[in-house]
């Protein structure tokens, strides 16, 4: 349910409006240089403040509660939590008669009988990203040297970012976008066949990120307009690199030593200030609803340091695998 991986394995708890949000990390190796500094520089990507961007602002200060000592990690489990606090709860009572179209809050409801933590989207909310990040950040460090980039690419189907959230911010509505995420200096052969194929991990961590929708590797949907000769990859050398890179650095679900290459899309986020026509379950009538609270106008402006995070979680995880097995190409720590 809230865990993730086979041997770093990572869960997340918490919710939105309670005392605090994190992650434990099992499985993570001892001896690597970790301090709660060394989490700052993506926390800091993944914060609100920026124009369209929800105008809650969590200090989001890490605080290592186990598996760290004297500046390096012990072997044992590893966590991290953040408190919350700025946090307005009475924006939110109005969902327990009409749930806000999008979310989470009529299936939660129903799910949990009620009983779940409804207020600010509760363990739905994007809050709990807080965890894939802190995650990541160690995640990176195991991969290393192997580097993940992910950036924005489109929102609200335009390549003019700042253009975009100004006319959504015009019509105080809200819009999607597309992150392209790249990882460069990957060795062959991480990954298994079938189930456990690098597209299928790094896509189960993907979904796990609140709003994205959609996820394609390489050329993604446009190889079904392509000629098979033309989307084939051809060889360049005996390494595996290749003169182009529409499988997207995977084959038959195995790293091939290209770069790695996904996109996703995130919905608009789906609290707006425009007013909807949809249900009121006590009631049982149609009514107009009008969401207060702070939401971000793009959440998609604060999702590409999450995606760096889950691929790195992914490959982290598909590193130490490869150490249980004969060849020993993965560097030792």
């Amino acid at each position: 349910m809230n865990s993730f991986g086979k041997i770093f394995r990572i869960t997340i708890f918490g919710e939105s409006h309670g005392p605090l949000v994190g992650v434990t990390i099992d499985g993570c190796l001892a001896g690597i240089d970790l301090t709660e500094n060394d989490f700052l520089s993506d926390l800091s990507r993944r914060k609100s403040g920026a124009a369209g961007t929800t105008p809650r602002h969590e200090d989001d200060e890490p605080r290592i509660v186990t598996g760290v000592f004297n500046g390096k990690t012990t072997g044992a489990p590893l966590t991290v939590i953040f408190e919350n606090t700025n946090t307005r709860s009475s924006d939110y009572t109005f969902t327990r008669e009409t749930p806000r179209p999008g979310h989470a809050d009529f299936t939660a409801s129903k799910k949990f009988g009620g009983y779940e933590d409804y207020r600010g989207g509760g363990h739905f909310s994007g809050r709990l990203t807080l965890g894939l990040v802190s995650a990541g950040v160690v995640a990176k460090k195991i991969i290393n040297p192997a580097v993940t980039e992910a950036r924005l690419i489109e929102t609200g189907g335009m390549q003019d970012i700042k253009k975009s959230i100004e006319l959504a911010m015009q019509k105080n509505d809200s819009i999607g976008g597309i992150i392209e995420c790249r990882t460069g200096g990957l060795p062959v052969g991480l990954g298994e066949p079938f189930f456990d194929s690098v597209e299928s991990v790094i896509s189960h961590l993907a979904f796990a990120i609140p709003a994205v929708k959609g996820i394609e590797f390489g050329s993604g949907f446009a190889a079904a307009r392509m000629y098979g000769r033309e989307h084939n990859d051809q060889f360049t050398g005996t390494d595996g690199h290749t003169a182009t890179n529409y499988a997207g650095g995977i084959n038959g679900g195995i790293t091939n030593g290209n770069e790695l290459v996904f996109r996703i899309a995130v919905k608009p986020t789906s609290s707006t200030s425009r007013t909807q026509h949809t249900m009121n379950f006590k009631t049982g009538e149609m009514v107009d609803l009008e969401i207060k609270g702070r939401h971000d106008t793009c959440i998609a402006l604060r999702v590409p340091v999450v995606a760096e995070s889950i691929t790195a979680i992914a490959l982290a995880d598909f590193m130490l695998l490869e150490q249980l097995k004969p060849r020993k190409w993965i560097k030792s720590y």
